[in-house]
């Protein structure tokens, strides 16, 4: 089944970058767009942060972090990543990757990112 396990977060000072790993399992990832979506401190929605399309010709992001914020992937290794620079403490989330469309119904763990000095 479906698996998706995001890591790489972490505790980082205002300016500072952080790239953001999610291994896929259990679909044919090189079929999938990507996303990037992050939930923020007392906030009941997740925010979409970043697409990708299947084949990595494509990329959207939410206007709070274009220009600051990459989503690359690989399909040799089934792992898309979030390249995150010039971060804000506005950036503290838990972010969470999930296909596109969405897999309904599932979320994998997500990872703790803390921008503060």
């Amino acid at each position: 089944q479906v698996q998706l396990v995001e890591s790489g977060g972490g505790w980082v000072q205002p300016g500072g970058s952080l790239r953001l790993s999610c291994a896929a399992s259990g679909f044919t990832f090189s079929n999938y767009g990507m996303t990037w979506y992050r939930q923020a401190p007392g906030r009941k929605e997740r925010e979409l942060v970043a697409t990708i399309t299947s084949a990595g010709g494509g990329t959207n992001y939410a206007d709070s972090v274009k220009g600051r914020f990459t989503i690359p992937r690989d399909n040799a290794k089934n792992t898309v990543y979030l390249q995150m620079n010039s971060l804000k403490p506005e950036d503290t989330a838990v972010y969470y990757c999930n296909a596109l469309p969405r897999f309904r119904g599932y979320w994998g763990q997500g990872t703790q990112v803390t921008v503060s000095s």
